[in-house]
């Protein structure tokens, strides 16, 4: 069996016009969700083998506050540049070239690549992934390369709004 996290990145700011798309921060509801919705990922108390990101500035730190959380050090995060802005079938490739040791794996992005990655790989449908928000899918193959082929069944969804402060 192999398990799927799909994170989108924490909201961005749009506050300095001088930096490019890849540049742009976390804005202030970024950084307050992003410690929160980490804390949730904690309490689910689940293995995460790997974590890979888009190497954007916003992708990252959501990759980085979730590493905190759940204690993997920054430098075992993988960057992955394809992940800037991918389709959902490139994920999927990506994600198809993993080694088989890995049985959970955590992905952070952007959309609308990952709410395409969601629907396409689940018996889940979303009209938009929001920001900070996790998807967790089961799949019964032990290949990942079957995750060009299959799909799986979303048992975990949450997102910064679901709870009310």
């Amino acid at each position: 069996m192999k398990r799927l996290f799909i994170v989108r990145h924490a909201k961005s700011s749009w506050d300095y016009p001088h930096l490019t798309d890849f540049e742009r921060p976390l804005n202030k509801r970024g950084i307050r969700d992003l410690p929160d919705m980490a804390d949730r990922f904690k309490q689910l108390h689940l293995d995460v083998d790997c974590l890979i990101s888009s190497p954007a500035n916003r992708a990252l730190a959501t990759a980085q506050g979730f590493a905190s959380a759940i204690g993997i050090p920054y430098p075992q995060i993988k960057l992955e540049e394809r992940f800037f802005h991918a389709s959902h079938h490139t994920i999927k490739e990506v994600l198809s070239k993993l080694d088989n040791k890995l049985k959970s794996v955590t992905v952070f992005g952007h959309n609308p690549g990952l709410t395409y990655l969601i629907n396409d790989l689940s018996d889940f449908y979303l009209d938009n992934l929001p920001t900070c928000a996790i998807c967790g899918i089961d799949f019964e193959f032990n290949t990942w390369s079957d995750i060009l082929y299959n799909k799986g069944k979303q048992f975990y969804y949450d997102f910064p709004k679901s709870r009310i402060f």
